[in-house]
């Protein structure tokens, strides 16, 4: 004979309900992180590619570096640039992470870091940078305040609000 359910004739009770899924502003705002993801992604890829250039670049503006040290900074900024989209791709993907599931720390860190985001960005105003890249930190600021604006609506603080069961 066959038993559907080896307790019994009835299905196992489920011991909590599963709260429920995030709302559209905090989906919405963690495709926005993989957005932002995405492009620190093709920030790291333009950066390697551009080690050419940048290498160009610190030769024509001074003339006291040998050839060696040329090329020893030229890696010296192609690293940096690297770790920091690297970094800044890890952090796109804890804060997606973190939102999507609910946990209010990740909403807070989120803001925290959108706000290092716009001081940064202010600080590039200031110095002589590449239009294009300057663009491209706007868009990634832009794209930082959507999510961040998204994730503080009221049905957003609802979603964080709700009890998780502990993992």
């Amino acid at each position: 004979m066959y038993q559907p359910y080896p307790q019994g004739d009835q299905p196992p009770e489920p011991s909590q309900p599963s709260p429920p899924g995030p709302p559209r502003p905090v989906r919405t705002a963690v495709l926005l992180m993989y957005v932002g993801a995405a492009l620190s992604a093709v920030t790291l890829i333009v950066t390697v590619l551009s080690f050419h250039t940048i290498e160009r670049v610190i030769r024509n503006a001074s003339t006291t570096l040998t050839t060696a040290q040329i090329h020893t900074a030229a890696v010296v900024a192609v690293t940096v640039g690297v770790v920091e989209s690297l970094i800044a791709i890890g952090l796109w993907l804890l804060m997606a992470w973190a939102n999507r599931n609910g946990q209010s720390w990740g909403r807070i860190v989120a803001t925290v870091l959108f706000g290092l985001n716009t001081l940064f960005l202010l600080l590039g105003f200031t110095r002589a940078s590449a239009s294009l890249s300057l663009a491209f930190s706007i868009l990634v600021w832009l794209i930082g305040l959507a999510a961040i604006v998204l994730l503080w609506r009221k049905e957003s603080s609802e979603y964080f609000a709700t009890p998780r069961p502990p993992r």
